[in-house]
């Protein structure tokens, strides 16, 4: 049984015993598992793309050998263990900022979440396996690449969904240019993850059918693909300051440094001319002020500065300048009998006049981060949020847009929000920019060059410049084409003055949403059955 008789087409006579799963292929558990990690690879901040579609082409393979398609979903999860393992490994320093939980249940939390999540590309495989039956080759590359867009697309939204790392961001270039990510527009990322196993699985088919040429010219397109430079974007007319303040995780929550933080991000974000007309930006989490009317004055007490929301506004006027207008992160707290029964997670536009020109609530909350899922059978438990607080975030609405006058109309998208392909833009009413805050303290090394890839995906498929504004960074400012113009890296405190940069005119995504990645499943599907009837004939 050779490599080459795997990708042959039908396969005539399967030499591997029946029954599923005990006697699998010796060691094909360990290929698959070590293959997910591998694959994971490719992700930031390792970034090692070439690798990581190497392991998906070899994952591919594995498909094509299996007896049908439970072996396959089999195969299938455990690939999916391995790579969430290390996508997201970043999980378990979030245990590190709280109390109630020893910070070593980090690490086994990390695998136990990637059991959950390998079931998607479970589906994939043993969907793909069922398709394209004993076939390898282009129907199992095409039912393997439409079958893991629809998996991807339903991790998105299946119990709230869980986005993250969709394997189409391994073709996004270096900060400077697009990459192979440049066809978002036409595809989404659901779609784009599909593109990268197609081309994976076409990879080594080429290979183990020994046609060197083919695979040589495929991988030099692919190489020029990633590092093709982007199309020139201009500057549109609303300046803009991102302030990074570099305020660590211990330090955001400790009372003791309330008015210590908010220092720090008023000395970063001091107006160059008190007459200018401006945009500033502050991350989520970074100011404790509450700037609404209406609280019992002990919460006002406890963090606003002279116990004052108005005085809390005034002061952000006086740092802005008198024709700036603030976005920060901020909380706003539901009161009930007297006390704070729950929150939400908020982004307020402040004008230089110190009045709240915007609000807008966070949907997509992290579930045990925002929220404690099942709150009246975990707490008794001890089990608790990952975050300070006891209370739990409310959803807000959905995207929506702030109209700031001459600063533009504003979309918001608060931290992980931003990573939900499909879901960040109001299509009634399209922004000119989205702001990104977030709070990637608790990320830990590879959350925030992943939330970052992810950030730089929307505003490609989007056609619009992403600003984020991050606590301990990576921040930046992103142009309609995935181009990092101008950013401010990890543990970095700093501002970035520039000019927000213009918007590509709405995409064909921009107009779809995900209906375009699903149609790309179908058209990918459709191929594969193609195939099969020639491959019978």
């Amino acid at each position: 049984m050779t490599l080459a008789r795997a990708f042959s087409g039908k396969w005539p006579d399967n030499k591997w015993p029946d029954k599923w799963p005990d006697h699998l292929p010796r060691r094909a558990w360990l290929h698959a598992l070590v293959l997910g990690v591998i694959a994971a690879c490719g992700f930031q901040p390792l970034g090692l793309w070439p690798l990581a579609l190497i392991a998906m082409g070899l994952f591919a393979l594995q498909l094509s050998l299996t007896i049908g398609w439970r072996q396959a979903a089999w195969l299938g999860w455990l690939f999916g263990v391995g790579h969430f393992t290390l996508g997201n490994s970043w999980i378990a320093t979030a245990f590190t900022y709280q109390a109630n939980l020893p910070p070593i249940l980090g690490w086994p939390a990390v695998p136990l979440i990637a059991l959950y999540l390998a079931v998607y590309p479970a589906l994939a495989a043993g969907a793909a396996r069922a398709i394209a039956g004993r076939r390898g080759g282009a129907v199992m590359a095409l039912a393997l690449a439409g079958s893991w867009i629809v998996a991807e697309w339903l991790r998105s939204w299946v119990f709230t969904g869980y986005a993250w790392n969709p394997f189409g961001v391994v073709l996004l270039g270096p900060f400077d240019r697009p990459g192979l990510a440049a066809i978002l527009p036409w595809m989404g990322t659901y779609a784009l993850s599909g593109l990268a196993v197609l081309i994976a699985a076409a990879l080594m088919t080429a290979l183990v059918q020994r046609r060197w040429l083919a695979a040589a010219f495929s991988a030099v397109l692919i190489a020029a693909g990633m590092y093709w430079p982007a199309a020139p974007a201009e500057d549109g007319p609303v300046s803009v300051t991102v302030v990074q303040p570099d305020i660590r995780q211990e330090r955001l929550n400790d009372a003791l440094f309330y008015e210590s933080n908010f220092v720090r991000l008023a000395q970063l974000s001091g107006a160059l001319d008190q007459g200018d007309t401006r945009l500033v930006l502050w991350p989520e989490s970074g100011m404790s002020d509450y700037l609404e009317e209406g609280y019992p004055q002990a919460y006002y007490n406890r963090t606003t500065a002279l116990g004052s929301p108005e005085y809390a506004r005034a002061r952000i006027g006086q740092i802005i300048g008198s024709r700036g207008m603030l976005l920060t992160g901020a909380q706003r707290l539901v009161i009930e009998d007297g006390r704070a029964s729950a929150a939400y997670n908020s982004v307020m536009a402040v004008s230089g006049g110190g009045t709240v020109e915007g609000v807008f609530s966070k949907e997509h909350l992290v579930p045990f981060g925002e929220y404690l899922p099942m709150r009246w059978l975990l707490e008794p438990l001890g089990l608790s949020r990952l975050v300070p607080g006891s209370i739990d975030f409310l959803p807000g609405t959905g995207p929506a847009t702030l109209d700031l006058g001459a600063h533009g109309l504003a979309g918001v998208q608060i931290c992980y929000e931003i990573i939900f392909s499909g879901q960040v833009v109001d299509r009634a009413a399209r922004p000119d920019y989205i702001f990104n805050p977030s709070n990637d303290g608790w990320f830990g090394s590879f959350g925030p060059p992943q939330h970052f890839a992810q950030a730089r995906l929307r505003a490609i498929e989007e056609g619009l410049p992403v600003l984020r504004s991050t606590t301990t960074g990576i921040s930046g400012v992103i142009d309609a084409h995935g181009v990092v113009r101008q950013y401010l890296g990890a543990h970095e405190m700093g501002r970035i003055d520039t000019r927000i940069p213009a918007a590509a005119a709405p995409t064909l995504f921009a107009r779809l949403g995900n209906i375009l990645a699903l149609c790309w499943a179908l058209v990918f599907l459709l191929t594969a059955s193609v195939a099969m009837r020639k491959t019978a004939g």
